[in-house]
């Protein structure tokens, strides 16, 4: 109802709900974990610049090496955001 949709008078009085279509994406912890390795292969801090990713979007922090930045850009950085929330709050 409300998905992509413009937002109206009418509309802003319910709550949206937000979900993340899974089928026929690579998975979050999968793509973290490639990144990640690829990164440190080239001798970068990967936790920064994973941080620099997700907080700006701009896929030049991330590597090429191991197509490390097209499999990056396969998921939203809310998906990503969410599989470390899940992880640091030990969640399934």
């Amino acid at each position: 109802m409300y998905g992509g949709g413009i937002v109206t008078k009418g509309n802003l009085e319910h709550t949206m709900m937000f979900k993340v279509n899974k089928e026929d994406m690579p998975e979050a912890k999968e793509v973290l974990v490639a990144v990640y390795q690829a990164l440190q292969e080239k001798g970068y801090n990967p936790i920064n610049q994973l941080v620099g990713y997700l907080l700006s979007g701009d896929p030049a922090y991330v590597t090429s090496h191991n197509n490390a930045r097209n499999l990056i850009r396969k998921l939203e950085r809310d998906e990503l955001l969410e599989e470390l929330l899940r992880y640091y709050l030990k969640i399934e």
